[in-house]
């Protein structure tokens, strides 16, 4: 089969003939129809190690239809279109245990721990993936597995937003203006705040009551508190930047709540007195549980949340390449990009 394989950092991915990978009795063997190109990738291409070492095939965001299915697989059938979550859990360890599965210590990530989408095919487990109905389309239904999933732990499981809420999301790429939708339907009122005036329109399209352009404020965090009256009850970071992590935290309001999901590598300076007088809670939030995927992927199917309008661009696994250097300049006009497999 053809893959899109990662060989080291700074090089592009290699367009290689690898084996089909073999799948167990509690495996299925899936025909990759789409994978969605994530700034995680970018990250291990700019040389964050991946847990197994390369040569490995990259991609955690995937769709497709089932190929073959092992000996003890009953649910699915061959054609079945398919979604599969980036993060498989144990199951059996503390956290899994206590319903805290994204952060299970056990967990394996496709494209990260085993080999990814970016091929013609993935083996898998059975138990921790789902069907897709009809309504959700194929390719572009790739993106519920991080870009939606993500955006909908953070909103409805760490800041567990509640109607009439206020909400500001620093950052408006593919998870950021999925946050805004999503904490929209969960019925925020939402502030977006971007650099790119292409994006600050979507997040209006998207459901955001007011947009900010960073660029053209002194004091973006003031300005946010100026909108919401005295500051937001939730503010979202998904940039992974250390400044904006600063002003998000300091968007606020007494007793807000700060949610991190952009991920920085980076040390954050925050003030501990505001935290501690103010009671402002702090909180990370990583991917999705299992058990929420049921519910994300209805939402989709009855038109509460939207992917189409989110997958700006789209590439042959020929062009993968051109994708990424696409999404490393940052380009405006990309929303979120999905390799499609052939």
């Amino acid at each position: 089969m053809k893959a899109a394989v990662f060989h080291s950092k700074n090089e592009p991915l290699k367009i290689e003939e690898v084996p089909v990978p073999e799948y167990k009795a509690d495996e299925v063997l899936v025909k990759v129809a789409g994978c969605g190109l994530c700034r995680t990738d970018l990250h291990y291409l700019k040389g964050l190690p991946t847990f197994k070492k390369p040569p490995i095939i990259l991609g955690h965001e995937i769709s497709g239809t089932i190929a073959e299915t092992g000996d003890n697989v009953s649910t699915f059938e061959k054609g079945d279109p398919v979604l599969i979550p980036p993060v498989f859990a144990c199951a059996e360890c503390f956290f899994c245990r206590t319903g805290r599965g994204t952060i299970c210590t056990n967990q394996v990530m496709v494209g990260n721990h085993r080999d990814g989408g970016f091929a013609e095919y993935i083996a898998v487990p059975g138990s921790d993936i789902f069907k897709l109905p009809p309504e959700v389309p194929l390719v572009e239904g790739s993106i519920i597995s991080d870009a939606i999933s993500t955006p909908y732990h953070a909103v409805v499981n760490r800041a567990q937003i509640k109607p009439g809420d206020s909400a500001v999301v620093y950052g408006c790429g593919g998870v950021g203006l999925n946050t805004v939708q999503m904490a929209t339907v969960a019925g925020a009122n939402v502030i977006a705040v971007d650099i790119a005036p292409e994006k600050l329109e979507l997040a209006k399209k998207l459901g955001a009551v007011e947009t900010l352009n960073a660029n053209d404020q002194e004091d973006v965090a003031k300005a946010v508190r100026k909108l919401s009256s005295g500051g937001v009850d939730v503010a979202f970071e998904v940039i992974g930047n250390p400044e904006t992590i600063q002003n998000a935290y300091e968007s606020t309001r007494w007793g807000g709540t700060l949610i991190v999901v952009g991920y920085t590598h980076k040390d954050i300076t925050i003030n501990a007195g505001r935290m501690m007088f103010r009671e402002i809670e702090v909180k990370g939030s990583l991917g999705c549980g299992l058990q929420d995927y049921p519910k994300i992927i209805n939402m989709v199917k009855y038109g509460k949340i939207k992917v189409k309008e989110l997958v700006t661009h789209k590439f042959t696994l020929d062009q993968i390449n051109d994708g990424f250097e696409l999404l490393g300049k940052n380009e405006p006009t990309l929303i979120r990009a999905v390799a499609m497999i052939e």
